[in-house]
């Protein structure tokens, strides 16, 4: 494991909510740098386990929490005198904790996720979900990009995006997580970076099938760049911004999310693809897939914006219209051709 340099520790200390994967390390880097850092989770059990033991076991075994890493599954007790607050918990949990926050916030708290999905409830994006519940003056930012938890837990180098119309809230969030080992490009374009972030979840599914068939590195190669072309579609469609899906976190997450192994939505459609049904894909895996509890979610998004998306769709009647990946690979082939853009 490579350490990253401590930082001065005179930063505010963070809250991060969430104590899952991801979660547990960014806290884990966070405090390897020194800072004063707060990780809930709302499960007793598991808070008795992480108090014990000092490490994530379920989520991240192998890396052992600093002293300045405290534990709590009081909510209050974990944001009191915090002035930014991190959401690193599934997107259909999101709303039931920022729901939670509401009485517990100043007018100062400033909010930022990691969570990458649509709000189940209204079928809408997360920063929409925060200004409904919490209003659209308090300054949010959201982080996303190529960056799986046990190699950010293991110290190797990393790059996001955070991104935030709060130009002081963005450069904040970059002070408190450059480090010669995660380094951490701004963003104003929140919708751009939320929906990269989203689609490339239920693609990598995609791609998954297509790899536990063994179609090969063509097939593999041409459903990442006709994928990539839906998430701007619609990501555009919904007032993203174009380059967005070009940087990190719409390309730079795609490709990593397809490709490695890591990629539990990977691992998935690899399950699916080599026979297995979506129940006992995800036994398997053991951990929340997103693009599986977003693919109805995204294909919903799309019809109302009149966007065709037809590897999504794939997926989506692969996981819920009983289609199997045969004929979905069969059907997406013989599509009418027409000119690439």
């Amino acid at each position: 494991m490579t350490t990253p340099k401590e930082k001065s520790t005179n930063l505010e200390p963070i809250a991060i909510l969430g104590a899952g994967s991801f979660g547990t390390a960014l806290a884990l880097y966070l405090s390897r740098l020194g800072q004063a850092v707060r990780l809930w989770t709302p499960d007793q059990t598991a808070l008795h386990a992480l108090k014990k033991e000092r490490v994530n076991t379920r989520y991240l075994p192998g890396h052992s929490f600093p002293e300045n890493l405290e534990l709590t599954s009081d909510l209050p007790d974990a944001i009191k005198h915090i002035k930014d607050i991190l959401i690193a918990v599934p997107s259909d949990a999101f709303r039931e904790v920022i729901t939670l926050l509401k009485p517990l916030l100043t007018s100062e708290t400033r909010v930022a996720w990691v969570t990458k999905g649509l709000d189940p409830v209204k079928n809408q994006l997360l920063h929409e979900t925060a200004e409904e519940v919490l209003g659209k003056k308090r300054a949010y930012a959201v982080l996303s990009g190529p960056s799986f938890a046990r190699e950010v837990a293991k110290g190797l180098p990393t790059a996001i995006v955070a991104a935030s119309t709060d130009s002081s809230f963005t450069q904040d969030l970059i002070h408190r997580f450059n480090s010669p080992l995660f380094r951490v490009y701004s963003s104003s374009d929140i919708i751009g970076v939320e929906i990269g972030g989203i689609v490339k979840n239920v693609l990598a599914i995609a791609i998954g099938i297509s790899d536990g068939m063994e179609l090969g590195a063509n097939a593999r190669s041409a459903l990442i760049t006709r994928g990539l072309a839906e998430m701007i579609r619609l990501g555009t469609a919904l007032h993203g911004k174009k380059e967005t899906f070009i940087g990190l976190t719409g390309l730079g997450d795609l490709v990593l999310t397809c490709t490695d192994d890591q990629s539990r939505n990977r691992r998935f459609g690899v399950a699916l693809g080599q026979g297995k049904n979506a129940k006992e894909a995800e036994h398997a895996i053991g951990q929340v897939v997103e693009g599986k509890r977003n693919a109805e979610l995204i294909v919903k998004l799309a019809e109302k914006n009149k966007i065709e998306m037809p590897i999504t769709e794939m997926v989506w009647e692969i996981l819920h219209k009983g289609l199997t990946p045969k004929t979905a690979m069969q059907t997406l082939l013989s599509r009418e051709t027409k000119a690439e853009n």
